[in-house]
């Protein structure tokens, strides 16, 4: 179901109305006003379908830049970037909204040199930007690591920024950054402009050299109404401005649901927000067969925000369970990332952790695995399932996970936002090609979990039911 609409929020469907309603002002983030300037910002770097040889870099300017420039160059050892750089033209999208028109802008980069080093830089009215590195993926596999986010959403900057840091601290180069939607809230917290903007502060210039990986959650999506009175949902107007995504997936929904092969991951990127409320789960489901089907990959992995199995909602989400987990069982879907219930849970066994410690005691194969996590500081308190069903699960906590991808092994690490080891397992590959769980780690904190007096650390716990 669709969320009771807000008047103000119903002003959103209009693509470059971002306004409220004037009876209903929206608070502005502290300190100064995320409004465009003449120096170039928001830069973020997304993958290509083939990011071997091809990335794309998005960013924020004021008015007066027309045009779309970004110098690209390869990364030399020396200062002398711009003597070897060449420029490339994009393209722009205006957006005006509470802190006034901007022109957001899009550079597609083909034709890169896989397993090699790049510098671009991109230009504002004022002057070009510093210059920022990446890295193309190699051709064939090659091991390589990346970090995974659930629900950043609330208190961006304050709160959530703490968990993308300490991700970012506690992992050497990581090649990509995998966000499972709801990167912002788009709701009552503050003006949406100003939440995309907190949302690029948090992760600072990073984001603009590790390729960031995104699932829409239904957050990123704005409650409206039709003519007729029928309530409606509009994917909110900076995402696609934001985020310049491979265009391989389903029709109509190119913005939300893509591909990317990364080193022997194919990474599948679902909408689950446009499969259950806007009638695409049918045409969702057929794209992501062909996909799984047609995987040249080691290892795939779906990306994917509303949970198959709940932590925190008391129903799983059944329409995406009906249709999606025969195929990600029938097609060996190694790791299933996911958010929306601000919990945390780890699932690779229906039955439960009973069942999955007997499974992996046995020898058994095991998979699909099913995780949820939240990154920023909205919490909802566990289901009754949420003790006996995930092989591990958490209430009340900030959490990144980390993934290790070897040539047999996935090494999966969740840590909490302090960067405290909260949940550790590895998917061992045979010799048949089939995965075994194993826990490596044995003495992990005890689970995290509110008591009818008290959260986990000792203060009122401020999850709540769902």
């Amino acid at each position: 179901m669709i969320r009771p609409t807000l008047l103000a929020l119903a002003l959103f469907s209009v693509i470059n109305s971002a306004c409220a309603a004037p009876d209903t002002p929206l608070p502005h983030s502290p300190g100064a006003p995320y409004a465009a300037s003449g120096l170039a910002d928001r830069i973020v770097l997304t993958p290509g379908a083939d990011p071997a040889r091809e990335m794309a870099v998005t960013f924020r300017t004021d008015t007066r830049q027309q045009a779309s420039q970004l110098q690209l160059a390869p990364a030399l050892d020396g200062p002398q970037l711009a003597k070897a750089a060449h420029e490339v033209q994009g393209t722009s999208i205006s957006l005006d909204n509470e802190n006034g028109a901007a022109l957001f802008h899009q550079v597609r980069l083909h034709d890169l040199q896989p397993g090699t080093a790049y510098v671009y830089r991109v230009k504002g009215s004022d002057g070009w930007s510093e210059w920022l590195q990446f890295h193309t993926a190699t051709k064939s596999f090659k091991p390589f690591n990346f970090i995974y986010m659930g629900d950043v959403q609330n208190d961006i900057l304050s709160l959530a920024s703490r968990s993308i840091r300490q991700a970012l601290q506690s992992v050497a180069n990581p090649a990509l950054i995998v966000h499972a939607g709801d990167l912002v809230s788009q709701r009552e917290d503050l003006v949406h402009d100003d939440q995309w903007g907190e949302w690029n502060q948090a992760g600072g210039f990073n984001y603009g050299m590790i390729p960031q990986l995104v699932a829409a959650g239904n957050h990123e999506y704005l409650d409206g109404l039709n003519p007729d009175g029928s309530e409606t949902r509009t994917l909110g107007p900076h995402w696609s401005r934001q985020f310049a995504l491979p265009q391989n997936g389903v029709d109509g929904l190119k913005d939300t649901t893509y591909f990317v092969d990364y080193q022997g991951v194919r990474f599948i990127v679902l909408d689950g927000t446009s499969a259950l409320d806007m009638g695409t789960l049918d045409q969702q489901t057929r794209w992501l067969e062909q996909s799984l089907k047609t995987s040249p990959a080691r290892w795939n992995i779906v990306v994917t925000h509303q949970p198959v199995y709940t932590c925190a909602r008391p129903e799983d989400t059944e329409p995406l369970k009906t249709a999606w987990k025969p195929l990600f069982e029938r097609y060996a879907v190694d790791l299933v990332l996911q958010g929306h219930d601000h919990c945390y849970s780890r699932v690779s066994n229906e039955a439960g952790r009973v069942a999955s410690k007997a499974a992996q005691a046995g020898g058994k194969i095991q998979g699909p695995v099913y995780m949820v996590s939240v990154a920023g500081s909205k919490m909802y308190g566990l289901n009754d399932r949420a003790r006996q069903q995930p092989d591990r699960s958490a209430e009340e906590t900030q959490l990144y996970q980390t993934v290790d991808v070897q040539d047999s092994r996935l090494k999966v690490r969740s840590y909490t936002a302090a960067g405290k080891l909260y949940d550790a397992f590895d998917l061992e590959r045979d010799g048949k090609n089939r995965n075994h769980l194993r826990e490596p780690v044995k003495n992990l904190p005890a689970e995290r979990a509110c008591t009818q007096t008290a959260g986990p650390d000792g203060f009122a716990c401020s999850s709540r039911a769902k």
